[in-house]
């Protein structure tokens, strides 16, 4: 049976959330800094409502939930193995300025890890039909993400590596261990996300912040950090999975595109291409 049509303030809220948080980030680098903490907060807040709004509406509150629960519980698990542990990304330690925290872990950082995942494995299902590609896919561009994402995160302090050797050119303070540990749990998080339903979708707001993440983190590296060799790492390995998917999805961005949004493979066909 076919679902009823979404109201219009429902379908305008996961937009409304995606634009705040999107304003959040523009002006961050415009606030003083004893209010920047809040501003990282409500961004991830914020960024992640407008993900999880967009699943629930348009997929359902069973698979948003299938999405959102084990990426926020391997994303806590893989964290505190991390603190207590060093492995998988190095031995490092949390700062006090990211809010509440549970064994060490900032329970803000469950919350980043399922930001990025929601429009990376819509990213992945649209490049890679098999579940072994869709994860490969799916974790490169996780870990992509985070060189960008380290970086910044150390210089502000909220976290910071005990031995940050040996590391990117032009990238201190962030071992490749800490990669390493970022692509093998992004492998973990996409093979069990693709067990969920390829719904097709109207999946325009997921792919505009996605597409948000990858210029704006370009921008800001390059431009407001001075780290072009941080924009530059981060440009490249993300753009290896960001650029093929763009081609695809940014004419459906467009006005007056009106072509079906594709949601990947029937079930039955997905799990036979398996």
């Amino acid at each position: 049976m076919p679902r009823a049509p979404i109201p219009a303030p429902l379908r305008a809220l996961p937009w409304v959330l995606g634009a705040a948080g999107v304003l959040s980030q523009i002006v961050w680098v415009l606030l003083p800094e004893d209010v920047r903490d809040s501003a990282t907060i409500a961004s991830v807040l914020v960024m992640t409502a407008a993900g999880a709004s967009h699943a629930v509406i348009h997929r359902g509150a069973a698979w948003a939930a299938g999405l959102y629960v084990p990426t926020a519980a391997i994303g806590f698990a893989v964290e505190a193995l991390g603190t207590a542990t060093g492995f998988p990304f190095g031995e490092y330690r949390y700062g006090e300025r990211l809010g509440p925290m549970l064994a060490d872990v900032p329970l803000l950082i469950p919350l980043a890890w399922c930001m990025a995942a929601y429009p990376m494995l819509l990213l992945a299902r649209r490049l890679a039909s098999r579940r072994w590609s869709v994860t490969l896919v799916g974790a490169w561009t996780l870990m992509a993400w985070d060189l960008f994402l380290d970086p910044q995160m150390v210089g502000e302090g909220h976290w910071a590596f005990v031995d940050p050797t040996p590391a990117l050119p032009g990238s201190p303070g962030i071992p490749l261990t800490n990669y390493a540990g970022w692509f093998a749990t992004g492998l973990l998080i996409f093979w069990v996300l693709d067990h969920l339903p390829r719904t097709p979708a109207d999946d325009r707001m997921p792919h505009v912040l996605l597409l948000w993440m990858y210029a704006s983190n370009v921008m800001a590296a390059a431009v407001f950090f001075d780290r072009p060799a941080v924009a530059a790492w981060g440009a490249v390995a993300m753009g290896l999975t960001v650029v093929p998917w763009a081609v695809q999805v940014v004419p459906e961005l467009l006005p007056g595109d009106r072509r079906p949004q594709p949601g990947g493979a029937a079930r039955g066909i997905d799990r036979a291409r398996r």
